[in-house]
């Protein structure tokens, strides 16, 4: 019997590619799950789905979590099934750039990202650790903004996720950094309400077992072929601009961590928030990460 589970997508990016090609390969309909996922439009509404009972999980970065519950222990919505454990957005500049230290980059035009928070927390705290100063957008532009900006010299560099960073190096641009390497960073996993986790149990493991045969798949696939396969998902993106977004994201092991949610990951995230204090203090690891549920799916 076929189950229907609602998925609340925050806004489309090819990072979250996992999420898609388990609906496109069939991964969720081999765990006897029918998904209809929903555009959101932002994270902020993806979670009032969750909470309003719209969708019945959705996925979007653990900071969400992390603030409900520092906020209030009781919050009623919990992280489940790490998918992306590492940053995947990048700094690119005008020109080729070798040993880029960042600490340089305060010092620079920067266009920041202003979609979204979390990738700025990141750099800003990686930026603090190399001993630099406190980072300042330049631009206040969208990334599409910032990269036409960048392309005619009004910013030194920019921040962007993919496909704009593959579509600026076909303009002549250049990735400097990619802060996937910084190492482990809890950047996307699935959430849902505790009651959702309990009473629908083994629908929230099929999930966890459609995304972690994903994950594998992906970890040995090739980039040509993961590319044709989002080409739905991402019809006004030319073919070769997808599959050198989707080749990077390989390279800097962004889709290469299995869905146990790591601990250094859910502190590295905590100490960037903290840093930008945008959380009050790190709420418990356990209060708001369902481990279990990821044990029982895969056991």
């Amino acid at each position: 019997m076929t189950e229907i589970v609602t998925l609340a997508e925050p806004f489309r990016a090819l990072f979250y590619a996992p999420y898609y090609l388990a609906e496109v390969r069939g991964a969720f309909a081999r765990q006897g799950l029918e998904v209809r996922m929903e555009t959101a439009g932002t994270t902020v509404l993806a979670a009032e789905a969750v909470f309003s009972g719209r969708a019945d999980v959705a996925w979007s970065g653990p900071m969400r979590v992390m603030q409900h519950r520092a906020a209030d222990p009781a919050s009623p919505i919990t992280a489940f099934c790490a998918v992306i454990m590492r940053d995947p957005f990048l700094v690119v500049g005008r020109a080729p750039r070798e040993g880029l230290h960042l600490a340089e980059l305060p010092l620079m035009r920067l266009g920041l990202v202003t979609e979204v928070p979390t990738p700025v927390w990141c750099l800003a705290n990686a930026v603090a650790k190399a001993g630099g100063q406190k980072l300042k957008d330049r631009s206040g532009g969208t990334m599409a903004q910032n990269m036409a900006r960048l392309l005619d010299g009004t910013l030194d560099a920019i921040q962007v996720f993919e496909p704009f960073a593959a579509e600026a190096e076909a303009a002549g641009a250049s990735v400097w950094y990619a802060q996937a390497e910084a190492g482990l960073m809890a950047y996307s996993s699935l959430y849902a309400r505790q009651e959702t986790l309990t009473e629908r149990r083994e629908a929230m493991r099929g999930m966890v077992r459609a995304l972690s045969e994903t994950l594998d798949w992906l970890a040995r696939a090739d980039a040509a072929e993961v590319a044709a396969l989002l080409e739905p998902y991402f019809p006004d993106v030319p073919p070769e601009i997808r599959m050198r977004a989707v080749a990077r994201y390989r390279d800097v092991g962004l889709w290469g961590d299995g869905p146990r949610f790591p601990r250094a990951a859910f502190d590295a995230l905590g100490e960037a928030m903290l840093r930008a204090k945008t959380l009050p203090h790190l709420p418990a690891f356990e209060i708001c990460v369902d481990e279990a549920v990821v044990e029982e799916a895969l056991a």
